[in-house]
């Protein structure tokens, strides 16, 4: 066990019962412990296979290709509506999960044997079939800006994508664009942190608002 998860759980504010649980379980299919993007993540052959999370409503295991997970109890979720590969599988009390140890299990040694086949998720919809004309025309014009993005990962871009088209009128299209062009020049993603005084790098955890205060 690795002692800076130790301290996670340690300090966890809620479901630290239930979270434990999780962690027991995970560790007895000999997976890989350590901290990414600052939560409990577990890795088979140095490939991501489940995450510990904890939400107000819940806690729960983040599948990172829980899509192609066959799931013949039902107990996966989409985290959003625009989730691809990722699913949840959400607790509310540790009597819960102490009862589908023997399941969790199952779907763990699933996506195990998954990662070690190497098979890999076909996303239903790929960044590039979300078209925006102004995102094309700014393109035309400004062929660095065109380079930087096509260098993002396919997630990036996606989140981007969605966040641009988003916007009903052109206006805003345009204006969503221009704000976030420089961070797209710098390779960040929507969501990732540009001050560097994250805890949960790469993502953005608000820290960069105790700036203002100083």
């Amino acid at each position: 066990m690795d002692s800076k998860i130790d301290l996670y759980f340690t300090k966890a504010k809620q479901w630290q019962t239930e979270m434990n649980l999780l962690r027991t379980i995970l560790l007895s299919c000999k997976l890989e412990e350590e901290l990414k993007w600052g939560k409990p993540c577990y890795s088979f052959n140095k490939k991501n296979v489940v995450i510990i999370q904890s939400f107000k409503a819940h806690c729960d295991l983040g599948f990172f290709n829980g899509a192609l997970l066959k799931d013949p109890k039902g107990l996966l979720v989409k985290a959003g509506e625009h989730t691809q590969a990722g699913r949840q599988m959400r607790f509310t009390d540790s009597k819960e999960i102490t009862k589908l140890t023997s399941v969790i299990k199952s779907y763990i040694k699933e996506a195990i044997a998954l990662g070690e086949a190497a098979v890999k998720f076909e996303p239903i919809e790929k960044a590039s079939a979300i078209v925006i004309d102004e995102l094309l025309e700014l393109f035309k014009k400004d062929t660095k800006l065109k380079k930087a993005f096509e260098d993002l990962t396919p997630g990036r871009q996606r989140a981007y994508l969605i966040y641009f088209s988003a916007a009903k009128q052109s206006a805003t299209r345009i204006s969503r664009i221009n704000s976030y062009a420089a961070r797209i020049m710098c390779g960040k993603g929507i969501n990732d942190c540009t001050c560097g005084l994250s805890k949960r790098m790469p993502n953005c955890d608000g820290s960069h608002k105790y700036l203002k205060s100083l």
